[in-house]
């Protein structure tokens, strides 16, 4: 008895712990409202979860690290393993984080090379 209410007090405690940090990063809670856009060559791509990535290369401002959405809405997007490669032309429409040491923001839209993503496509604005 003692040994299954000190794994549930250890689980519990740990889910508390970490449910927020968790739920911060899969929201958006961490992202500015406003959307920006950002123009850049791809430097880097990695598709594997929890979310695919892009680091992207500006001319004025240095390397950012572009996050996507999750593998499948990703993959949903028509964004899949090889749609870019480094040294593609990208414009990311998105938000930025609101750390603003942080070169870091989250993609609705990307166009890669002329062919765009609409990664979420109900949360970009016109």
């Amino acid at each position: 008895m003692f040994l299954s209410r000190f794994i549930l007090t250890s689980f519990s405690t740990f889910c508390l712990v970490t449910a927020p940090a968790a739920w911060g990063h899969h929201g958006w809670n961490w992202a500015e409202s406003d959307q920006t856009q950002l123009k850049g060559i791809v430097k880097a791509v990695q598709i594997s979860p929890p979310h695919p990535r892009l680091e992207v290369e500006t001319t004025n401002d240095g390397i950012w690290q572009v996050e996507l959405g999750n593998p499948s809405q990703t993959r949903r997007a028509g964004f899949v393993e090889g749609s870019a490669t480094p040294g593609d032309n990208i414009v990311v429409t998105g938000n930025r984080s609101r750390d603003h040491t942080e070169k870091r923001m989250k993609a609705v839209q990307i166009t890669v090379d002329g062919k765009t993503y609409d990664i979420y496509p109900d949360r970009i604005r016109k």
